[in-house]
């Protein structure tokens, strides 16, 4: 690949709410929700002897026509209580406003200077794919998404160009969804192929030399009707030769004993070699195998599958190759990652020549580039561009526009030219050219963006958290914001998977700082921030660890005086929607609301569905004694208390969500509801044709513009900030 980015097998880490103008009075009193009638039935789980009431636990049969009717209802609520809010329509015609814009992804580069890339003129529900002969030829369409279905509900996640460009493998989803199927389009005519790949799911396709073919990881065929929720296992590594059925294809690599583990392979850039990596679900480690292709044009697709590291005690990945020296980026022996040089016949770390070693800076990716080594370095969870020889001398850093984020990193070692995003909180995501030779850097793609960031700033403060170890976050807000404690300020984090929270520029931010908000990112232990060792510490039995961080990130906000508890919003998604809901569940008192975007909230019973047991090495298995103990004593769903307080909050899911599956946000929302001991709403909004990771532009704001209305009321908003009058408070 020469494109760095994470696998899909991982949970999602994105934000997505904002706020308004705020009062100085909270919210008028508010009369408890009616909300409608869910069934509570005796089922009891028992787990080592302790028992586990479940009495939500029908609403994991996604078909259920008493649930369908019951989503019918929430969503009907939902609509009501937030129609109502007096800033909705301000927010949502902003958010419009600001989004329309254009956006280009990083061009994905081929062997004789053709690249690729996607755009969207602003509002389009899916980005169109381009390519261009050159970086200076004008591009042309290839592919617009947005023609397979009006409404967006077909997604396009993801292409792989073959080399020279003459095909495109391109990947489309129902609804978004994690499984694919694979078509393959005639760049020079436009027009597919007959080749149709399905079952795919966590994998891309990764051609070889001679654009035949490539290859693919599938799954069995998920029975009818359960595909959402069916629990995936036995992925299998496949050569698809182009022209042939899909039942043809070759199995290149399986392990039947390892069933949940994932199988993925890539293609050396010069088609030489076939590495093949094997991983348990979502870990760190894996281990790493290699075919030896021969001859590029004439690849030897069925040889020898080759062991280079198999112990599953790092992180191995390969980042090119000179002759018969192997480039691998690493955690052996360095938490933060090394990059080493090793011989393909001598594979042993006794015999490595280290080429870039731990630093600072956690390496986060690498590229081979015009014969150097490029690496992607974050530091604090800010990054920096690092340029090394083979040899490992240090040869500079690329100059970065300012703190931010490389969003996308493409390289190939027979080219000069790297392309690269960056973005930050207040810059939004930009594409620049980095020429290894002169080491000029050049602007590929500049967005031009209704929001002045001038009157902004962001910045980079450390809190202690319980245990006194000292969390990083980010604070954007107004130059000079007043620190009276009356900002309306959200908090968002995520805390797991070795995935860091790095800036970035959302559409929805300007608005929020436009009304004089606070957005605060807090970078917790479970993430990569500082390597593999603040990544174990928040995981499995120090999972704990994640949520204190999190409770004194707020308090800290709260300390320093940029707000108070009831005007304290937090937010999370997918990992970061179980962040959320542990934290209200352990701490209802310390926030003013909460969103919760498809979070996994029974953590005693994830493993059961789709891809959760995927996660098992992060979270570990009820089916553990141990680890029951701890997921029983953090689980969301399991720790919600009649009569308790919540704070209002907000819940988001999707029908066609299965990373996590939509039944984890039900049965919360629906515990929630029959728990809450005040006023306070609980609301769960129901989209349709969408997933986890996916949704269209339309979807998208008219989703966010409602989780930002619901979350700037309840922290005490109530009219844009050129309105005086206030409005009554939704019932």
């Amino acid at each position: 690949m020469n494109r760095l980015r994470l696998t899909a097998v991982a949970l999602l880490a994105f934000a997505g709410a904002a706020a308004a103008a705020y009062s100085q009075a909270a919210p008028a009193a508010k009369t408890k929700l009616a909300y409608p009638a869910a069934h509570r039935d005796a089922t009891v789980d028992t787990y080592f002897g302790t028992k586990v009431p479940a009495p939500y636990q029908w609403m994991e049969n996604l078909g259920s026509p008493a649930l369908q009717r019951w989503i019918e209802g929430e969503n009907a609520l939902a609509s009501s209580y937030l129609e109502r809010i007096p800033v909705r329509d301000w927010i949502r015609q902003r958010l419009t406003q600001v989004w329309n814009y254009a956006k280009e992804t990083t061009p994905e580069q081929v062997a004789g200077g053709r690249i690729f890339f996607s755009r969207n003129s602003g509002l389009q529900n899916q980005s169109v794919v381009y390519v261009a002969d050159s970086a200076t030829a004008a591009p042309r369409e290839l592919l617009d998404p947005n023609a397979l279905s009006p409404d967006g509900s077909i997604a396009l996640l993801d292409y792989e160009a073959s080399p020279r460009g003459a095909f495109l493998a391109y990947e489309l989803s129902q609804g978004g969804s994690d499984w694919v199927t694979i078509h393959v389009r005639d760049v020079a005519t436009g027009k597919d192929l007959p080749d149709t790949i399905r079952w795919v799911k966590f994998s891309r396709a990764s051609w070889t030399e001679d654009g035949k073919g490539f290859f693919y990881s599938r799954y069995p065929q998920a029975p009818a009707g359960r595909a959402i929720s069916q629990r995936v296992v036995d992925q299998r590594l496949y050569y698809h030769r182009l022209g042939t059925d899909q039942s043809a294809d070759a199995v290149i690599y399986a392990r039947p004993d390892l069933p949940e583990w994932v199988i993925d392979g890539s293609v050396s850039q010069d088609g030489r070699y076939l590495f093949v990596y094997l991983r348990n679900g979502t870990a760190s480690q894996n281990e790493l195998f290699y075919v030896d292709l021969g001859n590029p044009q004439e690849p030897a697709v069925a040889g020898k599958v080759t062991p280079l590291f198999t112990k599953n005690d790092a992180a191995y990945a390969a980042v090119g190759h000179e002759g018969t020296t192997l480039f691998i980026r690493t955690t052996l022996g360095a938490p933060k990652g090394r990059i080493v040089a090793a011989a393909f016949g001598d594979p042993d770390p006794a015999h490595w020549r280290v080429v870039v070693p731990e630093g600072e800076g956690v390496i986060r990716g690498a590229a081979m580039a015009g014969g150097k080594i490029l690496v992607n370095l974050q530091v604090a969870a800010t990054s920096r561009l690092a340029l090394y020889s083979t040899a490992g001398k240090p040869e500079g850093e690329v100059a970065l526009p300012a703190l931010g984020s490389v969003a996308g990193l493409s390289a190939r070692n027979d080219s000069n030219t790297v392309y690269y995003g960056f973005t930050s909180f207040l810059i939004p995501a930009s594409v620049y050219t980095y020429d290894v030779a002169s080491g000029k850097t050049g602007t590929f793609f500049k967005p031009d963006v209704a929001f002045d960031a001038s009157p902004y700033e962001e910045k980079q403060v450390f809190y202690p958290s319980k245990d006194g170890t000292q969390i990083p976050m980010f604070i954007v807000a107004k130059k000079g914001v007043t620190l009276d404690g009356n900002n309306p300020t959200l908090l968002y984090a995520y805390g797991g998977f070795d995935i860091t929270i790095t800036p970035a520029f959302s559409p929805w931010l300007p608005a929020w700082l436009e009304l004089g908000g606070v957005y605060a990112v807090a970078n917790l232990r479970g993430g990569g921030e500082f390597g593999e060792a603040w990544h174990q510490a928040g995981m499995l039995g120090n999972k704990q660890n994640v949520f204190d961080d999190f409770a004194f990130g707020a308090k800290y906000l709260i300390a320093a005086k940029y707000t108070s508890s009831k005007r304290l919003g937090i937010m999370g998604y997918s990992n970061g929607g179980l962040l959320v809901g542990a934290s209200i569940t352990q701490n209802p008192a310390l926030f003013g609301a909460a969103y919760a975007g498809a979070g996994v909230m029974d953590m005693l019973r994830y493993q059961k569905f789709s891809g959760g047991a995927l996660w098992a090495p992060e979270y570990g298995a009820s089916s553990d004694e141990k680890a029951f103990r701890w997921l029983r004593a953090y689980s969301p769903l399991a720790n919600v208390q009649q009569g308790t307080c919540y704070p209002p909050t907000i819940i988001t899911t999707a029908d066609h969500d299965d990373r996590v599956v939509p039944s984890h946000s039900y049965q919360f929302a629906a515990a929630l509801q029959h728990a809450q001991g005040c006023a306070s709403p609980v609301l769960i909004r129901v989209e349709t044709k969408t997933s986890h990771g996916y949704m269209p532009t339309d979807k998208r704001i008219a989703q966010t513009a409602d989780i930002d209305a619901f979350m700037a009321y309840n922290l005490g908003v109530v009219a844009p900030p050129a309105a005086a009058e206030k409005a009554q408070a939704p019932r």
